[in-house]
């Protein structure tokens, strides 16, 4: 092959990847809006958007009828038959969810357990998909598996190093389910992968520099957005707020002496105030203002949190904050009295711009931002 020739499929599968991605994480669009998006010529894009088509990554649609001025454009979609796996893996559960192109979750499933290991977590994901594939998800393309584990993740490998609450150290999941699946499978920490779905479909998606915290039953997580990227860090371990000390404006609010933050911001601890057992997010927001005991409790917490928060405002200077999980729940009994004081205790000028939001995916969030992970080589190479 020659050099020119390779140079021109090469632009091609750039410009194949840049069309699927603005569709996937941009949402359907018409071919006049990725040509203006793109930059490329109407021709170029409906070639394309036909490559896509033909491949099954795309869908067009017909435009909306009601718009009588001029010739209107086609509408490509991302295809829903095009699919990965996310997977969450907790001390009390175990999450899975077929997410398709495009950010929507198809079906979930959470699956009570307690404290499994690598080989159960194998075993739950294997049984799922194989009912999905017989029924909900049949005649799909399964294009990968995403796995959000609340623990450090070495970036380069995916090895989990250390998930302290499911009590891993050094486990390889990826290649035991990748082989059991028959599928590609990435692992990366629970928290980041919150903090790219937020960031690509949720409440950050206009947004460059957001710092992010997820509250889940293993403590807290987060992750960091500066300037549109992603901070992983040296090997991939940034992010973990819950490690911080807590910041304690009351030493009455202290349970745990010289306690780092998830030990004070503590979902078991709310979950113990409620009366509840084993409860999911929704459950467990609706019960927070239910009973003194759980009020007492989440204003504790509540003004742990914005303490850390406003610290966080001062360092890095966000234009938004999303609190994911019980954090989020925390948040949502008085948002505008939350939002308020983490401003008042922020360096003025740090906190002029802020945004803070919980988390606008809920409970799909880990497991779109895993999904999202999994489709990555799909979507820097479409035709691959």
């Amino acid at each position: 092959m020659s050099e020119r020739a390779t140079t021109v499929e090469g632009v091609r599968r750039t410009n194949l990847a840049e069309v699927l991605r603005l569709v996937h994480h941009g949402g359907p669009r018409s071919r006049a809006v990725i040509t203006a998006e793109t930059g490329l010529n109407r021709s170029t894009v409906s070639d394309l958007v036909a490559r896509l088509a033909g491949a099954g990554l795309v869908r067009e649609q017909e435009p909306d009828p009601t718009r009588r001025v001029g010739r209107p454009s086609p509408i490509v979609a991302p295809s829903p038959d095009v699919v990965a796996i996310g997977v969450n893996p907790e001390i009390d559960a175990v999450e899975i969810g077929a997410v398709s192109l495009g950010g929507t979750v198809r079906v979930r499933e959470r699956i009570p357990v307690s404290d499994p290991d690598v080989a159960e977590v194998v075993r739950i994901v294997a049984r799922t998909l194989e009912g999905w594939t017989a029924d909900v998800l049949r005649g799909c393309r399964i294009v990968g598996v995403g796995v959000a584990v609340p623990g450090l993740v070495r970036a380069e490998d995916g090895l989990v190093r250390f998930a302290p609450h499911l009590r891993w150290h050094d486990a390889d999941i990826a290649g035991p389910l990748g082989e059991a699946l028959d599928l590609p499978v990435v692992v990366g920490n629970d928290a980041s992968y919150g903090t790219r779905a937020e960031r690509l479909f949720g409440a950050a998606r206009e947004h460059g520099d957001v710092v992010y915290l997820n509250g889940g039953a293993s403590g807290i997580g987060g992750g960091l957005v500066l300037h549109g990227l992603l901070i992983g860090g040296e090997g991939g371990y940034a992010g973990e707020w819950g490690q911080t000390a807590a910041s304690l404006t009351d030493a009455a609010d202290r349970r745990v002496e010289g306690g780092v933050l998830e030990d004070e911001v503590n979902r078991a601890r709310l979950v113990h105030a409620a009366g509840l057992t084993a409860p999911d997010d929704a459950e467990l927001e609706r019960a927070l203002t239910a009973s003194e005991d759980a009020l007492t409790e989440a204003g504790r917490q509540r003004r742990i949190l914005v303490a850390t928060l406003s610290n966080a405002v001062n360092v890095l200077n966000p234009s938004m904050i999303v609190l994911g999980g019980f954090l989020g729940s925390l948040r949502d009994i008085d948002r505008e009295g939350f939002d308020d004081e983490v401003r008042s205790r922020a360096l003025a000028a740090s906190a002029e711009r802020l945004e803070l939001a919980s988390a606008a995916l809920g409970a799909d969030r880990l497991l779109i931002g895993a999904a999202d992970a999994a489709l990555a080589g799909l979507l820097s190479d479409p035709l691959g």
